[in-house]
C-alpha cells in the first residue's frame, strides 16, 4: 500500500453473547467473548478489503495505524458501533496500536478517540433521509444495495445459537459449519462498505458542516464518558417490586378469590357479581370505576391498577446497559430526530424518565435501598408509583462529586416569541415574570397573579400555552388533557380564539412560513421570510437556520390534505416508518424553533465541554463535577446567548444533588 491514506472506510462483522439491541454496543464490546469476525474497509474510496479474521487473516499492520491516526478519517454507517468495538478488540490484541483521549479524572480511557470519525448515517440524518443503511439505500436508489440475506446470516453467526441435537449441541456456529454462509457473509460485509461509499458520494454536493461533525464528536465524548448507576438500589428496587406484585396479588386474591388477578375475564366476572360493570379495564376506565365504586371495589381496582403498572423496566434496562465499572453508555442517539436535528434517548431513554413530585424522596430511596418493604408497605399507599417516582434517582455521581443539573427556562416559548417578534412575550421574559400568568392576562385583559387574584386562569393560561403556540386547535387542548383539567367543551375553541388574537405576531409567523414553503416548491424558488432562506434544490426543500444548520425535506411537492386543502407533502419518517408526510406553516415553524432550541442546547454543550457532561434531557445538561465546581457559573455560561442569534433573551437555573432528580 503506497499512498498516503487520507480516509478509512469500515464496516465490521462480530460476535458476543451480549444481545445488542438490548444492551447497546459498550457492554456488547466490553464481553469476553466479543470478537470481530470480518473487517471490511476501502482506503481513499478505493476497492474494497476484506479480512477474514475468524479465519486467521490479519489486518494489515497500515490499518491498524491508520486507527489511531488522527489525520486519518474513519467513515462507517453508525460509527459508534465500529469505534466502540475496534477499541476493545486493539486494547486486548494490539494494545501498541491503541490510543484513548481521557485525562485521569475522565471515564473514557475505554475508548477510541472519536475526533478523526465521520457516520454516513449522521450524514443521511443530516438531509432528513431514513435511519437505516437498507433505507437510505432504497430512498436514494443506489446502484448498490444492502443485502437482503444479511439479518439471517448476522443470526447464524453473530450470535449465540440453541444447542440441538443435529448440531452436535453446541451454542455457537462458526465458519467451518457453514461454509457456503461463510463466503456469503464476506460478500454481506463487502457490500456494507460500497454502499456507504455509494451514499457519500451521492451526497458529496451536501455536505455536513464542521461544526455538526464537531457537536458529533462531543456527543460520541459524552456517550463515552457514561452516567454512573447506583447498581445496589437497582437491584433492590427490582426485588422490592418482585415483592410488591406478590403482596399485591395476594391482597386482590384475599378480598375476590380469583385465581389470577390479571385475568380481565375473570375480573370483570367479579365486578359484574358484585354490582360492578365494566366494559374496559384499560387505565381511563378503571380510574373512573375507582371514583364512581363502593371502597372494597375501589381497593381491588386500585391494587390491579398497581399490579399493572410496569414500575421496573427501566431498572431492568439499566440492568442491561450497565458497563463493567458501573457506568450506563450510550445513552445518546445524535440527529435521533431527523427533522429537527434533536438528539433521542435509547437504552434506558434519559428523555422520557417519570417526574418525581415526592417531598421525602430521599427517605423513600434510602427505604427502598436498605430494601426495607415492610417499611415501603406501612408508609406508602402505592409502591409501583414510588418505584417510578425514584428512577431518576439511580443515577449518582461518583465518590467525592456531585451533579449540577442546569436547564432552560421555556426554552421554546422563548425562541418562538423571539422570531415572531411578539414583544410583549419577550418583555414577559425580560421582566422574569411568569409566562403563563401574563398568557393569560393578556388573553383574559385581567391581572392574573400565580396563587394570587385571578390566579385560577394560569392553569388556562398554562394548557393553552403548552398546546397552542404551533397552530394547535381544540383537538391539541384535548391531547394535552384541557377537559381532564376541570376546563368544559364550551370552553376550548374561544381558549384557541383568545389566546391567537393575543398573539398575532406568532400566528402571522405560521402563514408567513406557509406561503414562503408554499411558494419555494411550486416555483423551485429561494424565499425570504423571518430572516430564514426557505429554498428548493435538487428535489429536496432546504430552510437555513441561524446557527447555520439547515432543515432538510426529501422530495417536496404540492399535495391536498385531509381537509382539501393545498398543502406542501415530503417525504419522511412518520410513527417509524418512511412515508409520505402532510405539512403546513404552523408545523414548519415547530420544526424551526425546536431545530433552534436544538442548537442554542449544542452551543450551551460546546460552552460547558470542559466540564463533565454526562447527560442531557431535551433543555437540561447533568454534569457531574467537584464540590467546588460553582453552580451560578454553570447556569451562567449555559445561558449566554449564541452569537448567530444576537438578541435572544435565554436563561438557565439549576441545582445541586447528590442523585439525579427533577426540581
Amino acid at each position: 500500500m503506497n499512498d498516503k491514506i487520507i480516509s478509512l472506510s469500515i464496516d465490521l462483522e462480530t460476535y458476543s453473547s451480549v444481545d445488542l439491541k438490548k444492551s447497546g454496543v459498550y457492554p456488547y464490546a466490553e464481553s469476553s467473548d466479543f470478537e470481530i469476525l470480518l473487517f471490511a474497509y476501502a482506503v481513499n474510496e478505493g476497492e474494497v478489503q476484506v479480512v477474514d479474521i475468524a479465519c486467521g487473516e490479519k489486518v494489515p499492520y497500515e490499518i491498524l495505524q491508520a486507527l489511531t491516526d488522527d489525520t486519518v478519517t474513519k467513515w462507517a454507517y453508525n460509527c459508534q458501533f465500529e469505534r466502540v468495538c475496534l477499541s476493545y478488540w486493539l486494547r486486548r490484541n494490539y494494545p501498541q496500536y491503541f490510543s484513548s483521549y481521557s485525562i485521569a479524572e475522565d471515564s473514557v480511557g475505554n475508548y477510541l478517540d472519536p475526533t478523526s470519525w465521520k457516520c454516513s448515517r449522521i450524514w443521511g440524518a443530516y438531509m432528513g433521509l431514513p435511519l437505516s443503511l437498507k433505507g437510505i439505500g432504497a430512498v436514494l436508489k443506489l446502484d448498490e444495495q444492502k443485502m437482503e440475506e444479511g439479518s439471517d446470516l448476522i443470526k447464524y453467526f453473530c450470535k449465540p445459537c440453541r444447542p440441538t441435537k443435529k448440531n452436535g449441541g453446541r451454542t455457537r456456529n462458526l465458519p467451518a459449519h457453514n461454509p457456503e454462509k461463510w463466503v456469503l457473509f464476506k460478500k454481506y460485509n463487502k457490500r456494507d462498505v460500497e454502499v456507504e461509499l455509494a451514499i457519500k458520494e451521492k451526497l458529496a454536493k451536501f455536505p455536513v458542516p464542521d461544526f455538526v461533525w464537531d457537536e458529533y464528536h462531543l456527543d460520541q465524548e459524552i456517550n463515552d464518558r457514561g452516567i454512573l448507576l447506583d447498581m445496589h438500589f437497582v437491584e433492590q428496587a427490582i426485588t422490592v417490586d418482585a415483592q410488591t406484585k406478590v403482596y399485591l396479588r395476594s391482597k386482590i386474591q384475599e378480598q375476590t378469590g380469583l385465581e389470577n388477578p390479571n385475568s380481565v375475564v375473570q375480573m370483570k366476572g367479579w365486578l359484574s357479581d358484585n354490582g360492578g360493570q365494566a366494559e374496559s379495564l384499560d387505565k381511563k376506565a378503571v380510574k373512573e370505576l375507582i371514583s364512581n365504586s363502593e371502597e372494597h371495589i375501589a381497593d381491588v381496582l386500585s391494587y390491579r391498577q398497581q399490579l399493572a403498572k410496569s414500575s421496573v423496566s427501566k431498572y431492568t434496562a439499566m440492568q442491561n446497559a450497565v458497563c463493567a465499572d458501573g457506568r450506563a453508555r450510550g445513552m445518546f442517539q445524535f440527529y435521533g430526530a431527523n427533522r429537527s436535528g434533536r438528539w433521542a434517548g435509547r437504552l434506558i431513554q434519559l428523555q422520557n424518565l417519570p417526574q418525581n413530585h415526592m417531598d421525602d424522596l430521599e427517605e423513600a430511596r434510602n427505604l427502598v435501598r436498605d430494601g426495607n418493604f415492610a417499611a415501603l408497605e406501612m408508609l406508602y399507599d402505592n409502591i409501583p408509583n414510588v418505584l417510578s417516582e425514584l428512577i431518576r434517582t439511580a443515577f449518582i455521581p461518583k465518590p467525592r462529586y456531585k451533579y449540577i443539573v442546569s436547564d432552560f427556562s421555556a426554552i421554546e416559548a422563548r425562541v418562538l416569541s423571539f422570531l415572531a417578534g411578539e414583544q410583549w412575550r419577550v418583555d414577559v421574559f425580560k421582566a422574569g415574570k411568569d409566562i403563563y400568568c401574563e398568557s393569560a392576562s393578556q388573553m383574559f385583559c385581567v391581572p392574573v397573579v400565580k396563587n394570587g387574584i385571578n390566579g385560577h386562569l394560569r392553569q388556562k393560561g398554562k394548557i393553552a400555552e403548552l398546546a397552542l403556540g404551533y397552530g394547535g386547535s381544540v383537538g391539541a387542548l384535548k391531547a394535552m388533557g384541557a377537559l381532564d383539567m376541570g376546563l368544559s367543551e364550551d370552553e376550548l375553541q374561544p381558549l384557541v380564539n383568545a389566546w391567537r388574537s393575543s398573539n398575532p405576531h406568532i400566528t402571522q409567523l405560521w402563514w408567513d412560513i406557509d406561503a414562503a414553503v408554499k411558494k419555494a416548491v411550486m416555483y423551485k424558488t429561494s424565499v425570504q421570510s423571518h430572516g430564514f432562506r426557505i429554498y428548493y434544490k435538487s428535489g429536496m426543500l432546504f430552510i437555513d437556520l441561524p446557527s447555520g444548520r439547515r432543515l432538510v425535506y426529501v422530495k417536496p411537492r404540492m399535495g391536498t390534505n385531509q381537509f382539501g386543502s393545498d398543502s406542501v407533502t415530503y417525504e419522511g419518517i412518520n410513527t417509524g416508518k418512511w412515508t409520505r408526510i402532510d405539512s403546513y406553516g404552523p408545523k414548519f415553524v415547530e420544526n424551526i424553533v425546536q431545530a433552534v432550541s436544538r442548537d442554542i442546547l449544542a452551543y450551551a454543550m460546546k460552552t460547558l465541554s470542559h466540564c463533565f457532561i454526562c447527560g442531557h434531557v431535551h433543555d437540561e445538561l447533568i454534569i457531574e463535577c467537584s464540590p467546588d465546581v460553582s453552580l451560578s457559573a454553570v447556569c451562567e455560561q449555559m445561558g449566554r446567548t449564541p452569537p448567530w442569534i444576537s438578541g435572544l433573551l435565554l436563561r438557565a437555573d439549576g441545582y445541586e444533588c447528590n442523585f439525579y432528580q427533577k426540581q
